[in-house]
């Protein structure tokens, strides 16, 4: 017994069929990557990143801020003894901003500054932890015509006129390497950004008083962006007096 050949689709059902594949695909692209990426970097990988480095937090002895995953981020490389208005002084005589606490406004700057070129000088740079606690102010200074590329120095308060700062150079935008937030990216030679903040407190008075190991090993290590960055290892102690502007 043979079976009657079956029907060959008509054309116009195949290009039916033939559309609602490519919106279907292009639906994906447009809705579906952008909720997977941010279900993955704002939520899911978070998690599995601070699960993972808070059992590795009372191993460590490093001097070193971190993320709010908890892993280690911008090396500590700068301590400082004065009053903060003194230190804000120094930094706003050598062109430096004072950076914007983080919320909705200052996010929404930052984001039409990278996009468009424009100017932001007091552009927020994103909470980094030490001893348990965000930083308490920032300054930045931009190297180009947006916040895009810029050089930077979080200040974290440990003491009444004692502050733990870490300075580095932002060289461009883009995903971080562990959670795929958006951040900025560091560059290289962080010791030459601890000189040069040293150089601009010098100028207003500061004296050396010393170093200290930090304990990171000498050598290339990452950030909690994931940036490889070299450093000697050591934090430069500056004794700033005065108290302001």
């Amino acid at each position: 017994m043979h079976r009657a050949p079956a029907e060959p689709m008509r054309p116009r059902r195949a290009r039916r069929l033939r559309r609602w594949h490519w919106a279907t695909i292009a639906a994906f692209v447009l809705v579906g990557l952008p909720a997977l990426w941010i279900a993955l970097a704002y939520g899911g990988l978070p998690r599995l990143w601070s699960h993972h480095e808070h059992k590795l937090i009372g191993r460590r002895d490093q001097i070193i801020s971190y993320t709010a995953q908890d892993i280690p981020g911008d090396p500590i490389n700068l301590r400082l003894r004065g009053e903060r208005g003194a230190i804000e002084c120094a930094f706003r005589r050598a062109g430096w901003s004072l950076a914007d606490p983080v919320d909705l406004r200052s996010g929404l700057g930052i984001a039409a500054s990278v996009l468009f070129a424009r100017p932001y000088p007091q552009a927020p740079v994103s909470p980094l932890y030490f001893a348990d606690a965000p930083q308490e102010f920032a300054f930045q200074r931009d190297a180009g015509k947006s916040a895009d590329k810029r050089h930077h120095i979080r200040f974290w308060r440990v003491a009444p006129r004692d502050w733990m700062a870490a300075a580095t150079f932002d060289r461009g935008v883009g995903l971080s390497l562990f959670t795929l937030q958006i951040t900025h990216h560091i560059g290289p030679q962080v010791d030459d950004e601890r000189d040069a903040a040293g150089a601009l407190l010098r100028a207003s008075g500061a004296q050396l008083a010393g170093a200290f190991p930090s304990r990171i090993p000498p050598g290339w290590h990452r950030n909690g962006g994931g940036d490889r960055y070299f450093t000697d290892g050591m934090i430069h102690v500056y004794r700033l007096d005065g108290a302001g502007c």
